[in-house]
């Protein structure tokens, strides 16, 4: 049972640019770089877990929108992670902002990576969580049970357990907590993803695996910008071996990985995540 509650509201904010008009939210204090979160696959502004957001925004200006098509915001559906990351600039620049520092979490760290490489000078720092840059050589490939799921535009509290935690008692129990405080803060009228806007989605992350291992390292080696990649090693995903090849060809990264957790690592160590993100920002 959730008993946790938000200290800041879901208030939803709007902002006109030339493809659409973007939803967002935005909470804590102003000043200093913001931070930009990118969701993951079929989900919204609504599904952050509030206290991570609390958290993260103690200190910082956090900023989470929707993207073209997806959500809140208008606009046709993206197909391309190029299209996704070109969207996120176009957000980011239609709020007046000259620099961002990025936290992308699953498809969200892919299209993180994409507006890193494509506009670096609008970057500061780089977190990818439960993310990769490709498949690499040797790197274990999605199960047929996990892509069941999601192609699927209902999936249920056992689905979503399964593809982001590992199935151990206490992974489970946090879990649990986490999707209760999610529930507890949607809206009633909360818009869900909808078909158009998720195959899109799966268009991209299908076309992003398949772009040669050779062309991935060639972007990775490119990134100046100090980044975070942070995984768990039970992740059914986006296995943990993706981050492990990706720091090997970043000039300035480092490596976090937990060793009894899944996709949602976030979120199943959350004040330990969170700090890790605070330490890496500040410095």
């Amino acid at each position: 049972m959730n008993t946790y509650t938000p200290v800041n509201a879901a208030e939803n904010l709007h902002i006109d640019a030339a493809s659409a008009r973007f939803t967002y939210r935005r909470m804590g204090p102003r000043g200093g770089v913001p931070l930009v979160l990118l969701h993951r696959f079929r989900a919204t502004v609504d599904w952050w877990d509030p206290e991570f957001l609390d958290i993260l925004a103690v200190e910082r200006d956090v900023i989470l929108f929707d993207n073209i098509g997806i959500g809140y915001t208008g606009g046709e559906a993206l197909t391309t992670v190029e299209g996704f990351a070109a969207g996120a600039i176009e957000f980011i620049e239609a709020l007046g902002l000259t620099e961002v520092d990025l936290l992308g979490w699953s498809f969200g760290g892919v299209v993180a990576q994409a507006v890193t490489l494509t506009r670096p000078d609008l970057v500061r720092k780089l977190i990818v969580a439960g993310s990769g840059s490709g498949l690499a050589p040797n790197m274990p490939t999605i199960s047929e049970r996990v892509l069941g799921i999601m192609a699927k535009p209902d999936a249920d509290l056992e689905d979503m357990l399964y593809l982001f935690y590992p199935e151990t008692e206490e992974a489970r129990k946090l879990g649990l907590e986490h999707f209760d405080k999610v529930a507890a803060a949607m809206p009633t009228d909360a818009p869900v993803v909808n078909e158009a806007a998720a195959m899109g989605q799966l268009q991209a992350i299908t076309a992003a695996l398949a772009t040669p291992w050779e062309q991935v390292v060639a972007g990775l080696g490119t990134i100046r910008q100090p980044v975070l990649y942070v995984n768990g090693m039970h992740d059914v995903m986006i296995h943990a071996f993706a981050s492990y090849s990706a720091v090997e060809h970043l000039p300035s990264a480092k490596l976090v990985l937990y060793g009894d957790a899944g996709h949602a690592f976030l979120f199943q160590h959350l004040e330990e995540f969170t700090a890790e993100v605070k330490s890496f920002l500040a410095h």
